[in-house]
Parts: structure tokens; sequence; C-alpha cells
């Protein structure tokens, strides 16, 4: 929040080029410096930890619709539709999750829109198999035979009974998805696979200024520490909600 008030306050632009300003420190004029084309650190950081947060939110809210409906077809259905798409589940689960992004997005090629597809195809996984699980232990209760006998619809009932019960796992799982998806974004960005020169992202900051650790290593710094902020705000966030929703549960 701090990186995007100041960069509010100093209406610098984040892709507006000075050859006269290159690798200037900070200054009155660049607070927190230039890099190696005289555009303002501060200004692109503000613009990567947007689109951090912008991926992030897309990826987890694509993946988690994806994941939670496979997830309930799998544990309301059973039989061989349950063993097929676990088996894809573990498919996926067998590849390091990182390489599986990369080679997506290799594939895809790259760009803002395949990265989210690529961390998409990857992170659905994860809520398809919490979901399955939380229906499995809910499909017998008193309140889904109930709604069965009452001869409610199967969607009525995975809409009404089901996903309010299972809510609060899934917000959890999406809470610390959401930090390994700004993780992912940064490293398929920092590769060269995800987002692309102009625009700005945390990632792409690092890589660029990897090439000058010795010369200005504050380009390194700086993104890799509002990167570094951003993933334990996240997390913290994550640990709060569990812990919140776990003492209700208690409580009731």
């Amino acid at each position: 929040m701090l990186v995007l008030l100041a960069a509010a306050i100093t209406g610098q632009d984040g892709h507006a080029i000075d050859l006269d300003a290159v690798l200037r420190g900070m200054g009155t004029s660049h607070l927190l410096g230039t890099d190696a084309l005289g555009r303002d650190v501060l200004a692109r950081l503000a613009e990567g930890l947007q689109l951090s947060l912008m991926v992030g939110v897309m990826v987890v809210l694509f993946g988690g619709m994806v994941g939670i409906s496979i997830g309930m077809l799998a544990g309301w259905m059973g039989g061989w539709l349950d063993a097929l798409l676990m088996r894809i589940a573990d498919i996926v689960l067998s590849f390091p999750g990182i390489l599986l992004a990369i080679a997506l997005a290799a594939m895809l090629g790259p760009g803002v829109d395949n990265l989210m597809m690529a961390l998409v195809a990857v992170g659905w996984v994860g809520f398809a198999r919490l979901s399955r699980a939380q229906v499995l232990s809910l499909k017998s209760s008193p309140f889904v035979e109930a709604a069965i006998a009452n001869g409610s619809a199967v969607p009525y009932i995975a809409v009404r009974h089901l996903l309010p019960n299972i809510a609060a796992p899934l917000l959890i799982e999406a809470s610390f998805g959401l930090a390994a998806v700004i993780i992912g974004e940064a490293g398929l960005s920092f590769l060269g696979v995800g987002v692309q020169p102009p625009d700005a992202s945390l990632g792409t900051m690092i890589r660029e200024g990897s090439r000058l650790m010795l010369v200005s290593p504050a380009l390194v710094i700086w993104p890799g520490l509002v990167l570094f902020s951003l993933v334990m705000a996240v997390n913290l966030l994550g640990d709060a909600l569990r812990d919140t929703l776990d003492v209700r549960m208690e409580g009731r």
C-alpha cells in the first residue's frame, strides 16, 4: 500500500524513458531512483505490484471455479467418474508445479493472458482435492439426505447446502493459493515466459536488475523487498483467516 500511495503522489510514468537520468540514485525527482532506461523505479514497482495482485486474484478465481466444480462433481458422483477426475489431478500433481507452468507458458507463448492460463492449469488441483474431500464427508449428512428425499435437484443441493458448508476451508486454500500464484507469476516473468517488456512485473524487474547488480544493486533489492512483503502479507492473511474460522467452527 505504501508503494502504491507513494507512486500515486509522485505521479511518475513507469514507461517514460529518460536517457539523461539513467541509473540515477534516490532523490526528490525519483524517490527510488531510475533503471537502465531512466524509468522511475517507484512507478514501475507500483505497476508490477498491481499486475501481481491482478494475476493472483484472477488465477485463484478461475482456478477455484474449475477446481471446486470438478471436486464437487467427483465427490458427489463417485465411481468411475471420481476415479478418472482424481487420476487426472494426480497426473498434474506428479509434475513440479513451477516446471509444468513453465512448459505450458512456453507452449502458449509469452503474455499475461497465457501466463494466467498456465497458472490456472496448475492451480485448480488443490481446490479439486479439497472440495472432493469435503463433499465426501457431507454427502451422507442428514440435511443432505433430507434435501434428496425432498426431491431437490443436485445443482440446488450443491449451491444451497454443500457449498456454504465447505466455504471456510476453500477460502483458506484460496488465500494461500494467492501467495503461490504471486510467486509463480514472478518466477515465470523472471525466466522470460511471463510478462514482457515494456510492461512492469516484479519478476521482470528483478531479471533486468540482476544484470546491473554490481552497478546498481537497488534495482534488485527494491522489487525483491516488495515481492517478499506482498507474499508475507498474503500468508499472514491466510493464517489469520484459518485461526478465525477454526475458532468459529470450534464455537459451533
